[in-house]
C-alpha cells in the first residue's frame, strides 16, 4: 500500500519538505496543501511594498520546484488527529478531507493583532504578497490625493504614515517605504516633499533589541537622518479612520496605520486539540508531536526545542530555522515509514540581517556587528543565497541593479481597489475550525 503523506503549508519550509520527500520516498503519495501556487520569501516583502521589487521577484513557483508532489490548492482549516484526516477548504470554497499516514505541519504565521480599539478595522499589514501590493497602492494613493487637495489638514493627514512595531519587519517596512515616498513626492508638482513624514512607534526602549544596543542605535540614527520620527517606549492605544492615539497621549492625524508589532503562529495549531506553547504546537526535538509520532511540525507554528541554546529554550520563529528544519523533518518522515530511528534538530542561529533601503543596512553574522556598506553587502548576499532558486535570484539582483541606476519606479496598480485591507481579510485568520467542528465537517463529507 502506498504511503500517504500530507504537507500543510507551501512556504519555503513546507515546500522544501515535499521536495526532499520526493527523493527520500519516491514511491509515496505526497500532497502539499497550499492556498497559493508559489513559495514566498517573506524578508523581501518590504521591498515589494516600496516598489523596489515586483511581486513575482520574491516568489518561486511550486510547479517548477516540485516534480511528483500533488499541490492541493486550498487552505487546511482543521485536522482530525484521531481519524488522520486534514480538512481542506479549496480556493473554490469547497471542502475536502485528505487522509494521511504521515502529516507535516508547516502553516507558518500570521500578523499578531492586539486588542486595540480600531486596529482590526484600520490597521494594515505587510505579511503576505497581497498585503504588500495593497500597501504600496494605498501609500501611493495618499500622495496622489495630497497632491490634488487644497485642504492643509487633509494634505497633512494623507502625508503622515505611522508604523507600529520597531522589530525587523516594522523597521524594514518603514525604512523602505520612506525612501519610496520621499523620492516620489518630488515628482508631484503641488506636493512639498517635506510634508511627507514617517513615524515608527515601538513599545520597547530600543529598535530591534535582539540585534544589540550598537546596531539598534545605528538603525535609529539612519532613520533619524532621513527625518523618520522614532518613538520608543510608546504604544498604540486607539485608531480610527483619520488618526491614531499613542500611549503618551498624542493623537497623530493619519490615514495610514501599518501594524508590524510581531507575529503569531497560524491559528490552525490552536484548533488541533494538542498541546501548544503560546500558540505554537509543542513538538519533540525530532519535530514529532508527543504521543503522535505520525505528525511532525516545523517553522513559525512549532515550538521546536533549541538544543544549541539549551535551558528549555525553543527556536525563534525565523526563516533561518524553518529552512533548516525542513530536511530534518523530511528525513524523519522517511525514517518513521521505514522503522528507523529519527534525528533531532540542532542548529545555532547564524545571525540576522536588516535591509534599510538604498545602501543602508545592519547585520549581525556570527555575532559580528556590521552597518553601512559592509552591512548592506552581507544583507543582500544573504538574501540571494537564501532564495536558492537561480531564476528568482537573477530577478531580484536585476531589480536591485535597476533601482540603483534609475531609482524608484513604483506605480499604483489599482487592481485592489475596493478591498478593505483588513488584516483578517488578507490572512484568513477567521477561517479555522476547532477539533469538534472539524470532525463534524469531515463526517459530513464521508
Amino acid at each position: 500500500m502506498t504511503d500517504r503523506i500530507v504537507v500543510v503549508g507551501g512556504g519555503f519550509a513546507g515546500a522544501a519538505v515535499a521536495r526532499r520527500l520526493e527523493k527520500l520516498v519516491p514511491e509515496a503519495d505526497v500532497r502539499l496543501v497550499a492556498p497559493d501556487d508559489y513559495m514566498l520569501y517573506l524578508p523581501l516583502l518590504p521591498q515589494v511594498a516600496a516598489g523596489l521589487l515586483p511581486a513575482p521577484a520574491t516568489t518561486v513557483a511550486l510547479s517548477t520546484w516540485l516534480r511528483r508532489t500533488v499541490v492541493v490548492p486550498g487552505r487546511a482549516v482543521g485536522v482530525d488527529l484521531d481519524a488522520r484526516r486534514v480538512l481542506v477548504e479549496s480556493i473554490t470554497g469547497h471542502h475536502e478531507a485528505l487522509p494521511y499516514d504521515r502529516l507535516v505541519l508547516a502553516p507558518g504565521s500570521v500578523t499578531r493583532v492586539a486588542d486595540i480599539p480600531g486596529l482590526r478595522e484600520h490597521g494594515r499589514g505587510c505579511k503576505t504578497l497581497a498585503e504588500a501590493a495593497f500597501l504600496r497602492d494605498h501609500v501611493l494613493a495618499q500622495l496622489e490625493i495630497a497632491n490634488t487637495s487644497t485642504d492643509p489638514e487633509e494634505r497633512d493627514r494623507r502625508c503622515r504614515f505611522v508604523v507600529v512595531g520597531g522589530g525587523y519587519a516594522g523597521v524594514e517596512t518603514a525604512a523602505n517605504l520612506q525612501l519610496m515616498t520621499t523620492d516620489l513626492a518630488r515628482r508631484f508638482p503641488r506636493l512639498d516633499p517635506s510634508l511627507v513624514t514617517w513615524h515608527v512607534v515601538q513599545h520597547h526602549d530600543a529598535l530591534m533589541p535582539g540585534l544589540g544596543r550598537r546596531l539598534s542605535e545605528d538603525t535609529r540614527r539612519v532613520l533619524a537622518s532621513r527625518g523618520v520620527h522614532v518613538d520608543l517606549s510608546t504604544g498604540l492605544t486607539a485608531a480610527d479612520e483619520g488618526s491614531v492615539t499613542l500611549s503618551d497621549g498624542r493623537r497623530l492625524a493619519t490615514r495610514t496605520l501599518i501594524w508590524a508589532a510581531g507575529i503569531a503562529p497560524s491559528p490552525l495549531m490552536a484548533h488541533l486539540g494538542a498541546e501548544t506553547d503560546h500558540g505554537r504546537l509543542v513538538v519533540r526535538a525530532d519535530l514529532s508531536v508527543p504521543d503522535r509520532p505520525e505528525v511532525l511540525a516545523l517553522g513559525d507554528a512549532a515550538a521546536v526545542p533549541d538544543l544549541a541554546s539549551g535551558g528549555g529554550a525553543v527556536c525563534p520563529p525565523t526563516a533561518q530555522h524553518a529552512s533548516r528544519q525542513a530536511p530534518v523533518a523530511a528525513a524523519n518522515v522517511a525514517a518513521g515509514l521505514a522503522g528507523r530511528p529519527t534525528t533531532d534538530y540542532r542548529h545555532r542561529d547564524l545571525g540576522m540581517v536588516v535591509d534599510l533601503g538604498g545602501s543602508d543596512a545592519v547585520a549581525k553574522p556570527f555575532g559580528v556587528d556590521l552597518s553601512g556598506l559592509p552591512g548592506a553587502t552581507v544583507t543582500r548576499a544573504y538574501h540571494l543565497w537564501a532564495l536558492r532558486a537561480p531564476a528568482t535570484m537573477t530577478r531580484v539582483a536585476t531589480n536591485w541593479a535597476l533601482g540603483a541606476l534609475h531609482g524608484t519606479s513604483a506605480v499604483r496598480l489599482g487592481f485592489l481597489h475596493g478591498t478593505s485591507g483588513r488584516l483578517a481579510e488578507f490572512e484568513h485568520t477567521d477561517d479555522y475550525l476547532d477539533a469538534d467542528a472539524t470532525r463534524a465537517a469531515i463526517a459530513a463529507l464521508s
